[in-house]
């Protein structure tokens, strides 16, 4: 299961934001949760000291993060540079694609940096999909379909579990990796590049 590409092998990465207040540009947590041979390997966590440091009551009463909590972190270039190596080229997940992306490129565009060069896939629409029964396709029903116990809006478990939900769904269809699955369902994977980016969409029947 996987591949490599120019020798490194091809990463497969869930990934959640958490936003300080209604800007996207806002992040303030990001978790990241790394799927290898069909389990996931590795999950992290980084606090994100937003560039205005403007915290609503609303969103911290979602995720708990406070302006004291992220003084002494890293402003958004300095924490995902860490993982740039990772990003390159890999697959990644996001549980409302949407919404964790365009968190990605206004923080990428408010410090004006360029794009990293990944796909990505949606988690919802994929359990839309697979999993059309289910009324709600929110992370914490995914979550209690599949048996798994988590802190919802903690960004860490919440990328570990559109991770296992991914995983979930690969399985399911009988498909050897969660790169396999929008060939499976209709779906058009996301891009982000250097000049830009192209939605994760879902074709309708």
């Amino acid at each position: 299961m996987g591949g490599t590409t120019r020798g490194r092998p091809l990463k497969t990465i869930a990934i959640d934001f958490e936003t300080a207040n209604e800007q996207r540009g806002s992040a303030c947590s990001v978790g990241l949760a790394w799927i290898e041979g069909g389990e996931v390997v590795r999950v992290e966590e980084r606090l994100i000291r937003p560039k205005d440091m403007r915290f609503s009551s609303f969103n911290i009463a979602v995720h708990g993060i406070r302006p004291e909590h992220v003084e002494d972190a890293g402003e958004f270039p300095e924490v995902m540079d860490e993982f740039a190596d990772d990003f390159r080229g890999a697959t990644m997940i996001a549980h409302n694609a949407a919404f964790d992306f365009s968190v990605w490129r206004a923080c990428l565009d408010l410090y004006r940096q360029h794009y990293p060069e990944l796909s990505y896939l949606c988690s919802v629409k994929m359990a839309q999909k697979v999993w059309p029964h289910l009324g709600s396709h929110k992370l914490n029903v995914l979550a209690q379909h599949l048996g798994l116990r988590f802190a919802h809006h903690n960004a860490a478990a919440d990328a570990a579990v559109c991770a296992k939900a991914a995983i979930a769904i690969t399985r399911s269809l009988g498909v050897a990796h969660v790169r396999d699955v929008p060939s499976m369902i209709g779906m058009k994977i996301g891009q982000l590049f250097a000049g830009g980016y192209a939605p994760c969409t879902i074709r309708l029947k």
